[in-house]
């Protein structure tokens, strides 16, 4: 019992010292579409101001991306419909949530389209960008080495990577994507 608890915490150690190295290394080019069609290339088309990037290739970590949707909504993209005190502190950033569908997932892109445009709140949707293509250059260069958890990149201006971090959502892990982008600011 205490070998296989020790080798879990190891486990989650690596993992997170794997994400953070990934931190000062510019993001990869990454082509994805919104559910119209249109092409985003990533970092390029976000290079005007910081980006928050959230990666996911399993339907597994699917259940962990979603638990990111309205926290990061509500913090990042709402914009109060009233300008007041607090409308000042309101974040300028660009927010994309990626699923990426790799080999044979690749053929039910378009069907995920259609599924998001049915179900996910349509204030949402111009933030999920659908990748289809390779894994293996983002497994290299991002270390996605485990597929069923969310990856998420704050990424600066020039497309370089400033936090990473892994897994479902917490109030620890939005606090310091929220530290990454407020020294940027």
């Amino acid at each position: 019992m205490k070998l296989r608890l020790f080798c879990t915490a190891f486990a989650c150690l690596a993992l997170s010292l794997q994400v953070s190295a990934q931190v000062g290394k510019t993001f990869p080019a990454l082509k994805a579409e919104t559910v119209e069609s249109k092409v985003v290339n990533l970092p390029k088309d976000t290079q005007d101001k910081y980006t928050l990037l959230g990666l996911a290739y399993s339907k597994k970590s699917e259940k962990d991306l979603l638990t990111w949707f309205n926290p990061i909504y509500q913090k990042f993209v709402h914009k109060p419909k009233k300008p007041g005190l607090f409308s000042a502190f309101a974040y300028d950033v660009n927010v994309f949530f990626v699923p990426m569908f790799t080999g044979v997932n690749a053929a039910a892109t378009g069907t995920a389209k259609k599924k998001a445009m049915k179900n996910i709140d349509p204030r949402l949707l111009p933030h999920i960008l659908f990748y289809k293509g390779a894994i293996k250059p983002y497994k290299e260069k991002l270390g996605l080495q485990k597929k069923d958890v969310p990856y998420f990149y704050v990424v600066d201006k020039s497309g370089k990577i400033v936090y990473s971090t892994t897994g479902a959502y917490s109030e620890s892990k939005m606090d310091k994507i929220e530290e990454a982008v407020d020294d940027g600011l």
